[in-house]
């Protein structure tokens, strides 16, 4: 797989494939949201406000699952020093970064009419909240140092010791007592939810997979005409001088 790590060959590959993953990302949504939104039957206890979850568990999962992108990435470019490895980390950060903040609104929007709060101090939405300000504190990294090559060594460091708080938030309900449900869809007796309501929440989570891969590739493309046209400055730059 070495091979399609090289930057040119990764925009080739990244040419063909995009249209299809695009393709599949709409088609995914929309076979998604007509499941969650009216195929689903209602809950007997939360009517249709639990249809939330379409939404806040996808987005949930996204977060952990960027980061471990970005975890992933970053020792493989802290380790060999992969410039497309370090690449691909610094374009997930948003994005992890942008489904942590969808969890946690979804997240507050449920739990007001569950349990009458938008908001506590329960051990995952505290824990999802730091990895928000992690995701934050990663993307700075990036954007304050102008040296490339020693960013993407601190932001690798911060990356890899952050990895700890998303161990923090999967075992959190097992952990400490939260208001927070356990694990319905990965747990040892199988998922526990109607089978309607567990195909819909699979399509959406297939759905926000490949919404991720599509938005990856592009902003990993992004980055690569950034640091072409950069480089190109700098040669031209240095031959006027």
């Amino acid at each position: 797989m070495h091979k399609f790590a090289n930057p040119a060959r990764f925009m080739r590959l990244s040419n063909i494939l995009l249209p299809w993953t695009t393709g599949l990302t709409i088609v995914l949504f929309g076979f998604g949201l007509y499941y969650s939104l009216i195929l689903a039957p209602q809950d007997y206890q939360m009517g249709n406000t639990y249809r939330i979850m379409f939404i806040h568990v996808p987005a949930s999962y996204m977060a952990l699952f960027g980061y471990g992108v970005i975890a992933v990435a970053s020792a493989v470019g802290f380790i060999w020093n992969h410039p497309l490895a370090n690449q691909a980390a610094r374009a997930t950060a948003p994005l992890g970064a942008t489904f942590t903040a969808l969890a946690l609104i979804t997240g507050s929007l449920w739990g007001k009419p569950m349990w009458g709060t938008y908001w506590i101090w329960d051990a995952r939405l505290t824990s999802m909240l730091i990895l928000f300000f992690i995701y934050l504190g990663y993307i700075a990294v990036w954007q304050t140092i102008e040296d490339q090559a020693k960013a993407a060594k601190i932001a690798a460091i911060v990356a890899m010791i952050g990895i700890i708080n998303v161990v923090i938030i999967k075992f959190s309900v097992d952990w400490w007592n939260t208001l927070h449900q356990p694990a319905t869809l990965i747990r040892a007796g199988g998922p526990t939810i109607h089978g309607d309501m567990l195909a819909a929440l699979l399509l959406m989570i297939a759905a926000f997979n490949m919404f991720f891969v599509t938005l990856l590739m592009w902003r990993i493309q992004s980055l690569i005409l950034k640091r072409r046209i950069r480089t190109l400055r700098l040669q031209l730059g240095g031959g006027r001088g």
